[in-house]
């Protein structure tokens, strides 16, 4: 039987000396940062040492223990809600990994996913050290393992290693030096490979099924497009699946929002098709219009200068139903571009902001600013949380869909596409003055989420 937490576990986790305490509240701020967002978190196979104390520290709406696999609800059943299983240093004493993954997955579902807190292995001497000085109780860990090795691990299990992320530990204040050195150290390259635990993020890789494919809708943010609009709809691949298209017209002063509701009419039979206004400004809350009122399991972007060809659409719908990961991300710098479809400044302004934030979120992104992007309609209503806690400041949208699919454990997929020139129209893109609002979001990324977010609650 599945036991849920109690404060009694609490209690207990109260004999703790006072570093522990200080230890797990920082672990435990490094995850909270994803299972605020979750709908539960379940630790599985908690050791007989472990009184609930890390559990206790954690953020969720829900949270219980799993004493075997037996006692692990069905999760497989899931398809909105999003449950995290904690192993909480299990494979440290483990002598078969693969094995107990392999377990895990026989109950886990395409949205749930495993979060285990790992004790450095390159610190394996100082655990031996603490026990022969008795500073820690218990059984000293078996099995130190580097992050290649889990990477190996969790592939052979049927796993995606999603990312890790590293949890520097000491208690400098004892010093009187501030918690400032915590937050510093798991930023800096080499450094962080000194962090006292390590958080690996884990996601099952589960295919949809093939008679269940979910429905898909497909939101087109139009300025001055008016010479486009009927080309999207040509140009719409069949996908197999239930589609809804919808058109969002913004201070257009060209005919684009004209043209939209003639294509309404004219294309009717063919697709399920809805047109708005938007009322604010930007591409961002185009897009924010859009998917307020959309209907489908699965929500896509569009740009409706048709750059990134519609063709190619079935791609994204693809990689997610196929269990690749589940946030699908459209890149434009692989391939050579058409014509004059990226000036060079903004080349290169891409590739920095692709590997800002590669480092920022620790997820490899190879193009942050590609305009399409997919996303499951319940997990953008789990963005939208998220970006009231961290601020709405972003014009453009990329930077509040990226952000947050990186920081939940989404799991990110690069989808390479050939970037067109325009046929119709001029970019409402201005290099410098949204270069440097990109910038600036950034660096805001850099200090609230790689410098704050796991010491957000200390």
């Amino acid at each position: 039987m599945t036991r849920v937490h109690t404060e009694t576990q609490v209690n207990v986790a109260a004999d703790y000396p006072r570093w522990r305490h200080y230890l797990y509240s920082i672990i435990a701020a490094e995850i909270s940062g994803i299972t605020r967002y979750y709908d539960q978190l379940i630790q599985w196979k908690p050791r007989s040492d472990d009184h609930g104390l890390l559990l206790a520290s954690v953020d969720c709406p829900s949270k219980k223990i799993a004493d075997s696999i037996s006692s692990l609800p069905e999760l497989g059943t899931e398809k909105e809600k999003r449950t995290a299983v904690l192993l909480n240093g299990s494979i440290n004493h483990s002598l078969d990994i693969q094995a107990l993954l392999v377990e895990l997955k026989t109950r886990l579902s395409r949205t749930s996913r495993v979060l285990v807190v790992a004790y450095n292995p390159y610190l394996s001497w100082l655990y031996r050290l603490a026990n022969f000085l008795g500073f820690r109780r218990g059984e000293l860990p078996s099995t130190f393992i580097t992050q290649v090795d889990i990477q190996n691990l969790t592939r052979l299990a049927g796993y995606d290693f999603v990312q890790m992320r590293a949890m520097c530990f000491f208690p400098w204040r004892l010093l009187g030096l501030g918690n400032w050195i915590n937050r510093v150290l798991p930023s800096v390259p080499l450094l962080n490979w000194m962090s006292f635990a390590q958080l690996f993020v884990l996601r099952p890789v589960i295919p949809e099924l093939t008679s269940q494919r979910p429905s898909l809708s497909i939101v087109i943010p139009a300025r001055n497009e008016k010479g486009n609009i009927e080309n999207a709809l040509k140009r719409m691949p069949d996908l197999g699946t239930s589609l809804e298209i919808i058109f969002v017209e913004g201070h257009s002063s060209d005919g684009t929002w004209e043209e939209i509701e003639r294509v309404r009419v004219a294309y009717q039979d063919r697709f399920k098709i809805k047109t708005l206004q938007q009322t604010g400004k930007g591409k961002a809350n185009a897009v924010h219009v859009g998917f307020a009122v959309a209907t489908g399991d699965l929500l896509t972007i569009l740009d409706a200068d048709l750059t990134m060809p519609p063709e190619l659409l079935g791609r994204f719908y693809t990689a997610y139903c196929d269990g690749l990961a589940d946030f699908i991300n459209g890149t434009r710098l692989v391939y050579p571009m058409e014509g004059d479809a990226m000036r060079f400044l903004n080349r290169l302004g891409n590739i920095f902001f692709a590997k800002a934030l590669s480092h920022v979120l620790g997820t490899k992104i190879s193009d942050s600013l590609c305009g399409t992007k997919l996303v499951s309609r319940h997990d953008y209503a789990r963005f939208q949380a998220w970006k009231k806690d961290f601020g709405d400041f972003d014009p453009f949208g990329d930077f509040e869909l990226i952000f947050p699919a990186a920081i939940l454990g989404l799991g990110i997929v690069d989808i390479p596409i050939r970037y067109l020139a325009r046929t119709y129209g001029s970019t409402n893109i201005s290099r410098f003055r949204h270069g440097l609002m990109l910038l600036r979001m950034t660096l805001i990324g850099f200090f609230r989420i790689k410098m704050g977010r796991t010491f957000k609650s200390l």
